[in-house]
Formats: C-alpha cells, structure tokens, sequence
C-alpha cells in the first residue's frame, strides 16, 4: 500500500556484510504492518543505482510484525524485486537494529521473513549468528524441476551456453543451484550465473553458486544472486552450499566458505537439522534521500498531506456508531480518504507535519534529520568501543 504521501526527508543507514550492502529503513513505528513508506520498484531501482543514487545491492525495511514476532522483515533487491529471504541482509538488519536500540551481545530478534521466522543473534565479538532453520531438499519446495537424487538433495545436469554441468540444489525459504568446479576463478560466471538464473529447471528463477573444496572444511565460492547478478556475498547461498557440499561428499557439516567478500562459517546441526550463519556486518554511513533522488514535489507532498478527500461507503465501509477515533487505523481504512472527517484520529498528527512542512525549508529539514543521525552514529560508536574491543 503506497501512503497518501512519500516523505520529502527519508532517513536510510547503509550496512554491509562481506561486500553485499544494502540501505536500512527502519518503519517499526509505523501506524500498521502494511507500511511501505511509498516504496516502488522504481523507486528502489534509484537508490540502489551506484552512479546516480546511493547504491546497495538492495533495500531493507524494518516493519511491525503481523504472525507474532517481534518485528517483520522486507527486502527488495536492487532491480526492485523481493525475494523471500537474505542471509547478509538479515545479519545486517540484525546489527542496524542493535546499532539503533542500544542492544548488547546476547540479544536475539525473531523475525518475520517470507521465508519463515529467522533468529539472529548479537556476538560478543560484533559479528551475528543466524539460526537460519532447516534446509528445504524435496525438488518441489526448492522449487525445481530437478528429480530427488541418491545424495539425498535435487540432482541433475544442466546444459547452458554450450556447456553441462552438474549440479545439486537446495532451498533455504529460497532457491539455490550448487555447482561444484575444480577452478572456482575460471568460471565465466557472467555467461553461465545469468543463464543458469532463468534456467526452465527453476520456476521460480534460481541463485546460483559455484564452488571449489580445498577440504572438507574450506569451501570457495562465487555467487550469482537472483534479481542483482554478481555480488561479493550470499549468505542464504553459502548455507545451500555447503548442505549441497556436504550430501555430495565434498565437504563436513562445519566448514568455512569463502566468497569474494570474505569468509562465513556455516554449520549444519545433525540434531535440529537447522543451518547456522555466523558473519559479520558492518555499518557504512547514514543519510537521508533527497526529494529529487525520491521523486516527490515537496510542495505536492505537503498539500497532499492535508487534503484527503472523503470517500463514499462504497469504497470504504464506515465505522460503526460505536466506533471511537481511537478504534479507527487510518493507515488502512483511510486509504482512499479520510472516513471521519469531522473527528480525524490523526488530524492532530497531520496538522503538526503540515505546519512542519511549511513552516521549514529543506534545508532545515536536512540538518534536522543529519542531527539525529549524528547523535546516533556517535552513540553507536560510543558502544562499540566499549562492548567489542
């Protein structure tokens, strides 16, 4: 659901684990799940561009949970699509939220993924392990059209750009090919990752990893991700690969696997059959999106911010005659105009932003949202050089 309208000012902070980076935008406080803070794969596609926007590999939001959690987790990658999970990406939410709240080690997040509930902890020593769940191995939760092989994972060969390989996948809430190679550096991953991506094996399109042991306990690996193409790090990937790896009998159930942007040690529980992650992520900087880069008119936003026009019960049902201002979430049944005109729950609230709005230039709004981000980054490098010397 796009809001009535975008804000002029739009906070972000830019994390990074192992080279994947992506922009946090923290919309916990927002009035209702359903919050996007007017997100477009437009939009998103600007941010992420690395010449004429802030660049990342893709967008994060922080939302308010709807399944019991403690809060829910969006990601969109850099051409706009969402994918259902992101291990660095949650390893960097997971840190932003610690950055953010204060939090020390030990803490943990249950979070609402598209991929099921995630559990990501803060290390003492400033990196986060991911209880990332159980792998998926039947073909059809993958998903893939590859038949169950007699290692126990889907198998098959593949043939793309005049070549065949031989591959395995898996799922981990989303869909991972696993190629093993003698020569991880020789691959022409831009021909083959690509095709391999929208290979008809994968319905749902698929990332895609080659991999070379050098023991059964160090991996290297190259990834192509789904919706972004090369990155430097994939970590729902480097957790396919190494169960993958390990029924191929390539490797032990613990091991480290390289990527281009660094090491991640994953383990794979024989008791709970869950995948754990532990890596690091860091944060790169914090700022705010201009109105130019967002696509908004700063005078439209602002009028459009409090004039809504009312709607016709045909559209929106009105409330009850019991119903009280406080019983109505205008973030959903206001969609289409304000239902209660003459008692407007949030009239107060959007009064102040109006008056906000125009009695401010941007400027002011700037430096007014560089303040905060200031006290943040200054209270977060406070904590870091006490908690994780």
């Amino acid at each position: 659901m796009v809001p009535a309208f975008a804000p002029i000012v739009l906070q972000f902070s830019k994390y990074q684990g192992l080279g994947n980076d992506f922009l946090m935008l923290d919309a916990r406080g927002a009035g209702s799940s359903d919050s996007d803070l007017g997100l477009t794969p437009e939009r998103i596609q600007r941010l992420c561009d690395r010449r004429f926007g802030v660049g990342g590999d893709g967008v994060i939001l922080a939302l308010p949970p709807r399944e019991g959690g403690e809060l829910r987790m969006r990601i969109f990658n850099a051409d706009g699509s969402e994918p259902e999970m992101c291990g660095n990406g949650i390893r960097c939410l997971a840190r932003f939220l610690a950055d953010s709240d204060g939090d020390a080690p030990g803490r943990q997040w249950q979070i609402e993924t598209l991929a099921g509930r995630i559990v990501p902890e803060l290390c003492a020593d400033g990196t986060i392990r991911v209880d990332m769940g159980a792998p998926f191995l039947e073909p059809a939760a993958i998903p893939t059209t590859l038949p169950l092989g007699e290692a126990g994972v889907a198998q098959g060969s593949l043939e793309v750009g005049g070549e065949t390989f031989a591959v395995g996948a898996a799922g981990m809430g989303n869909p991972h090919v696993v190629i093993p190679v003698d020569d991880v550096a020789a691959v022409d991953l831009e021909r083959y990752g690509a095709a391999l991506e929208v290979h008809p094996a994968f319905p749902a399109r698929t990332n895609v990893h080659f991999v070379q042991a050098l023991s059964p306990t160090h991996l290297v690996m190259r990834v192509w991700e789904r919706g972004a193409g090369p990155t430097l790090a994939c970590g729902t990937g480097a957790c396919a690969t190494l169960v993958v790896a390990h029924r191929l009998g390539l490797a032990e159930r613990r091991a480290r696997l390289d990527l281009p942007g660094g090491p991640l040690e994953i383990a794979w529980d024989a008791t709970s059959d869950h995948v754990f992650m532990t890596g690091p992520a860091v944060a790169v900087f914090d700022g705010v999106v201009t109105p130019e880069l967002w696509g908004e008119e700063p005078a439209a936003s602002a009028a459009e911010a409090t004039t809504a026009a009312p709607t016709t019960a045909a559209t929106v049902p009105a409330p009850t005659p019991a119903a009280t201002p406080a019983d109505i979430d205008c973030a959903t049944a206001c969609v289409n105009g304000c239902v209660r005109p003459e008692a407007c729950p949030s009239a107060e609230a959007r009064a102040r932003v109006a008056d906000l709005l125009s009695s401010s230039s941007l400027d002011d709004l700037v430096a007014l949202a560089t303040n905060s981000l200031e006290s943040r980054t200054r209270a977060r490098v406070e904590r870091d050089s006490g908690l994780f010397r």
